[in-house]
């Protein structure tokens, strides 16, 4: 199994997207033209929002479906921090206020579910030097005075798709999780030569062959509403039992999650970019109907992500139906234009065997009132703590097993 090499930046736009966002840039924007603001009636910047989260830099977890779905599911109000240039939407940061240990906390929209932010930014906008990311530090910090006590964006790749994080600056600890993905070429045996042709080749060819003795399987990828929303719930289903069997929490459990998934199923398309489609491996024969394995994709642009996957390994598991998922969604993403597969934030055997490439990721914490100030060294030792449990083995072992305990009383 290859390990991951640890990059800040490796992976470019794509060509064409880049030209478009060359274009756009030929004017700078300077950031001591911007206006800073709060913005508290998302709705009124819907136009600007959707033409920035279009942007090939801007993560799809800043997306106005994935946030709008995320705030209705869970009833949370969704604010901005807008900064604009005259008429011109400069940069949005999508945010939702919730309190954590008596502090009102402004956030990215989605949690721990997603996977990588960058806010919303206009390729046109120049890079900040050390001295004018400190002003906008303070500019956000005005505007954000009346709703918060501190904002944390995390999961910020300070550096992505070519191009340095304007916030860059703002950088104040590594996210203690870091993204793992695979580049991706129109070629799929190009891709595949990257994880070892022979070795990769030979194991797909003996799963299919498990998988046939039994009645053979198809790529079931759901179209109508109903077949989706059943394939989801199915997922949910998979995703308790196999998690309750080593004894960890359901983080799919509640209702609110749930619904939000539910709400991104019937989020728009457009061409093959979409909020959520789901893959799955579907037995024929006599177990007609059953499902192995089950991922959600998101993708924008060229960029996909798997936003979650399960497996049900009552019927042949020694086919590994999620490694056969993962390689048929693989190829048709190839197939498809994309050029980075994502399997998101976390460390797993099963992304480090797929991935030739680890993101290291950060947080950005801005202190807004007093309490954010003494909280922010509290948060920041706090994730200190997280990254040396998961970076010794022993630690994190005994940690999961508190987990469980606590989780199974």
């Amino acid at each position: 199994m290859q390990t991951p090499t640890v990059l800040h930046d490796q992976f470019s736009s794509s060509e064409a997207q880049d030209a478009r966002e060359r274009e756009s840039a030929r004017e700078i924007l300077a950031w001591s033209q911007v206006d800073i603001r709060l913005v508290t009636d998302t709705g009124a910047i819907e136009k600007d929002w959707r033409r920035l989260e279009a942007m090939n830099r801007n993560s799809l977890h800043q997306g106005y479906d994935w946030c709008r779905a995320w705030g209705q599911a869970l009833g949370r109000r969704q604010i901005a921090i807008e900064g604009r240039i005259g008429e011109r939407s400069a940069f949005i940061l999508p945010l939702e206020i919730v309190p954590k240990a008596g502090i009102r906390v402004a956030a990215f929209p989605g949690d721990h579910y997603n996977n990588l932010n960058t806010g919303l930014f206009d390729p046109a906008l120049g890079q900040p030097d050390a001295q004018m990311v400190q002003t906008i530090s303070r500019a956000i910090s005005r505007a954000l005075r009346p709703v918060a006590d501190l904002m944390v964006l995390d999961c910020v790749p300070l550096v992505w798709r070519g191009g340095q994080h304007p916030l860059a600056g703002l950088a104040t600890i590594e996210n203690q999780n870091h993204s793992f993905q695979l580049p991706l070429f129109a070629n799929f045996d190009a891709t595949i030569e990257q994880l070892n042709f022979k070795t990769r080749r030979k194991k797909f060819r003996a799963q299919t062959r498990k998988l046939e003795a039994i009645g053979g399987y198809d790529h079931f990828v759901p179209e109508t509403p109903d077949e989706k929303h059943a394939l989801l719930d199915t997922f949910f289903r998979q995703k308790s039992e196999r998690l309750k069997l080593f004894g960890l929490p359901d983080v799919f459990e509640a209702s609110e999650i749930r619904n939000f998934f539910h709400r991104l199923l019937d989020a728009p398309t457009n061409g093959t970019d979409s909020p959520l489609v789901l893959h799955s491996i579907r037995l024929k024969g006599e177990h007609a109907g059953h499902i192995a394995a089950i991922a959600g994709l998101s993708r924008k642009g060229d960029h996909v992500i798997c936003q979650f996957s399960s497996i049900d390994e009552t019927i042949c598991p020694e086919a590994s139906p999620g490694e056969l998922l993962f390689w048929t969604m693989i190829e048709q993403s190839c197939h498809k234009g994309a050029a980075i597969f994502d399997f998101g934030v976390g460390d797993q055997l099963y992304k480090r065997s797929w991935c030739t490439q680890e993101t290291v990721l950060h947080d950005l914490l801005v202190p807004v009132t007093l309490k954010g100030r003494v909280a922010k060294p509290l948060l920041t030792l706090s994730t200190r703590m997280k990254a040396a449990i998961k970076g010794n083995p022993r630690l994190y072992a005994f940690a999961q097993k508190l987990r469980s305990k606590a989780h199974a009383g």
